[in-house]
């Protein structure tokens, strides 16, 4: 990332949707937002039209997958972290499912020196649960959390051993981090491909139950319940996963949860052509489920957005249904996708689209006091611009991301990030008419 340059006057931004507004930003920090035309600066200052763009606090993944190390040919620090601020992303948490896994402090401290060195947005490593995502034995969570590692996840693999988990949300409560749960019982999912019911009927795959979620789900919101550790609950995927989360959080026990973009958007539906662009774990659901997940998304009985991102080699994905490894695509296409979910072919609530995908995010991860802060003078210059007229075509061969396994390519979107900044630094600026100094390509 670029260095601060200068002071920067955007012309006519509107932050969280709202009124017309003129943003200063001197170095690293916001240093006034006022009506338009008021704004000034020095007589070097850089000005910048941006008439009619939406301004939102930069985005917050709680859920990417960096690749880094062990499979560079799908994504790597360098390509991935490109892409989430392309965008609009100042912050994502790594996975901890690389070769080899993120399970020592060792490995936490080297995910963090490389991105320190070579990464578009700030990256946060997660630390694995268990050795080597195995199940059988607790990776070093004090020693790893004391390295930096900020949550703690065998995404991918189900935690199912409910003394382990138990024992990692007692680290979780002792260290100030959490335990991130991919709620995939093995014994109720089997070899699942699809989502159970009409899509398993109509494609000839395995069925994915609803229940392989629901009943990890139900476990896990006890036992943190019982230990006062923080659960975060990936990829919510049914209607009875969020009325779980609803109830748990009734109890008031220390529990959040995530959706994903192609949660809130597709339907199961998508997979009857079975090309693998549509497998995903856990799978596209029904209509109904769907609703429910935006509903939850809406009321704050899911807390955050989390893209899953999972890029894969177009050699993989050019398989057999069964052959192909599951994931999408997540990082470049997931605000316009929220939007539209969101908006109804209208307008969204850009304050609530804001909340979930930067606001609550931050807070989830303990990263508050430098991610999705207020867009108002004396905070960092930390926000993303979206153009809410783009009428964008999402095409596969244009993504940044080492990989191009997209759900989305060729559908319109109404919304677009077209630039995001960094504590005054330019990550990215893909809409050509934006002069911004320090230009980041």
């Amino acid at each position: 990332m670029n260095g601060p340059a200068g002071t920067t006057i955007l012309r006519g931004v509107r932050p969280l949707g709202g009124a017309p507004r003129d943003v200063t930003v001197r170095g690293s920090r916001i240093a006034a937002v006022t009506a338009p035309g008021n704004g000034t600066g020095p007589s070097e200052a850089t000005t910048v039209d941006c008439d009619g763009l939406i301004m939102l606090p930069a985005l917050v993944d709680l859920h990417t997958h960096l690749r880094e190390p062990g499979d560079t040919a799908s994504e790597t620090i360098v390509s991935g972290t490109r892409a989430a601020a392309h965008g609009g992303y100042s912050d994502v948490l790594a996975m901890a499912n690389c070769v080899p896994v993120t399970d020592t402090p060792e490995r936490v401290r080297h995910i963090i020196e490389r991105a320190a060195r070579t990464a578009s947005c700030r990256v946060h490593p997660v630390g694995a649960v268990t050795s080597g995502l195995a199940g059988r034995g607790l990776a070093p969570l004090d020693a790893m959390a004391a390295a930096g590692a900020v949550m703690f996840s065998d995404d991918g693999v189900c935690v199912d051993d409910p003394r382990l988990l138990l024992r990692a949300l007692e680290a979780a409560r002792r260290t100030g981090t959490l335990v991130a749960q991919h709620a995939q019982c093995p014994r109720l999912v089997e070899r699942g491909q699809v989502n159970a019911g009409a899509a398993a009927h109509a494609t000839g795959l395995p069925p994915w139950p609803a229940t392989g979620e629901e009943t990890i789900v139900a476990r896990d919101v006890v036992l943190a319940g019982a230990t006062g550790g923080r659960l975060h609950i990936c990829h919510v995927s049914t209607a009875g996963t969020v009325e779980i989360v609803r109830w748990a959080k009734s109890r008031g026990w220390p529990v959040t949860a995530e959706v994903t973009p192609h949660h809130l958007l597709l339907t199961d539906l998508m997979t009857r052509d079975t090309d693998p662009l549509h497998k995903v774990n856990p799978p596209l659901r029904g209509a109904e489920d769907v609703a429910a997940l935006r509903e939850a998304l809406r009321d704050g009985t899911i807390d955050a957005v989390a893209t899953d991102h999972a890029p894969h080699t177009a050699s993989s994905k050019d398989n057999h249904w069964c052959e192909a490894p599951f994931g999408m695509l997540g990082l470049e296409t997931a605000l316009p996708v929220v939007a539209e979910a969101l908006g109804a072919g209208g307008e969204p609530d850009w304050g609530l689209v804001a909340t979930v995908m930067s606001t609550r995010p931050a807070r989830i991860a303990g990263l508050a006091e430098v991610a999705g802060r207020p867009l108002r003078a004396a905070e960092p210059a930390t926000f993303t611009l979206v153009d809410p007229r783009a009428d964008w075509r999402v095409d596969r061969t244009e993504s940044v991301s080492a990989s191009d396994n997209t759900p989305f390519h060729g559908m319109t979107f109404r919304h677009r990030v077209v630039a995001t900044m960094v504590e005054g630094r330019v990550t990215a600026d893909i809409d050509r008419r934006l002069t911004f100094p320090a230009r980041v390509s």
